[in-house]
């Protein structure tokens, strides 16, 4: 329990949070017990915590939002025993959230199981809670694809709308890096020559593109203009060589392979 003695003042506050219903977000308003819920896309979610206390609160905040947690496990076996019996039964989750370590070691099972269940079921997102930057676990997860990953400190978790909007944007085919992670693939990328032709707004977007975010979601970070942000990505992609597609998805998924190739 000592390991999660720094996350207690942030899960209190998630909780007071979505009590009242206080956290902006995209979505829309239903009556429920204990107040209104907000309610966006609905994705189905199996959360593997082996801590009660954070696997009930991630339950809890994502079915106030309107999602489905099908299933709740505390340790990796159980993880891929339950996405097998939910497969078997024609009902795999849009995404799971795991922990990074898990029983009985404490170490890595719970990122060996995202791994596991990504090459059984390439179409099942994961997304990978971690208390610290453990950048290895990162570059296990994208190895292969990007495609419906997510990596996060579990800090973040604190941060409502963005939490939710990662496990959403996960569901659904996209990435969400934590931005600590993404400094530390950009920071130590053995291809820094490249790298250093980038101008320092370039690097930001890039950045910011490896987090997942759209151009828009760029232009307002940044306070730019959508066409200023257009520019700059396609500045970026010339100059690492890579060849714009269609999709923010398939974008991501073109940066992030070139940083870790």
């Amino acid at each position: 329990m000592l390991r999660y003695a720094g996350l207690l003042k942030c899960w209190t506050c998630l909780f007071v949070r979505t009590d009242h219903g206080a956290v902006a977000g995209r979505g829309r308003t239903e009556p429920g017990c204990g107040g209104p819920k907000i309610v966006e896309d609905r994705v189905r979610v199996v959360i593997a915590e082996d801590s009660v206390l954070l696997r009930e609160g991630l339950t809890r905040l994502l079915t106030d939002r309107g999602h489905e947690v099908v299933a709740g496990v505390g340790d990796g076996e159980a993880l891929i025993k339950t996405i097998a019996e939910l497969d078997a039964q024609g009902g795999l989750p849009d995404v799971v959230v795991a922990d990074v370590r898990m029983p009985p070691t404490h170490t890595d099972e719970g990122v060996r199981a995202a791994v596991q269940l990504r090459k059984a079921h390439p179409e099942l997102g994961v997304l990978v809670l971690s208390q610290y930057v453990e950048e290895r676990y990162a570059t296990e997860l994208l190895a292969g694809s990007s495609r419906g990953v997510g990596y996060l400190l579990k800090d973040r978790v604190a941060e409502v709308r963005e939490f939710v909007d990662a496990v959403v944007r996960v569901a659904q085919g996209g990435t969400a890096l934590d931005p600590e992670v993404v400094a530390q693939l950009l920071g130590r990328s053995r291809k820094q020559d490249v790298l250093a032709g980038l101008t320092p707004r370039e690097r930001e977007v890039l950045g910011l593109m490896a987090e997942g975010r759209t151009n828009s979601a760029i232009a307002k970070q940044l306070v730019v203009s959508d066409g200023a942000v257009e520019k700059h990505v396609s500045n970026i992609f010339l100059k690492l060589g890579l060849s714009p597609s269609e999709g923010d998805h398939r974008r991501v998924l073109a940066v992030l392979t070139y940083l870790n190739s």
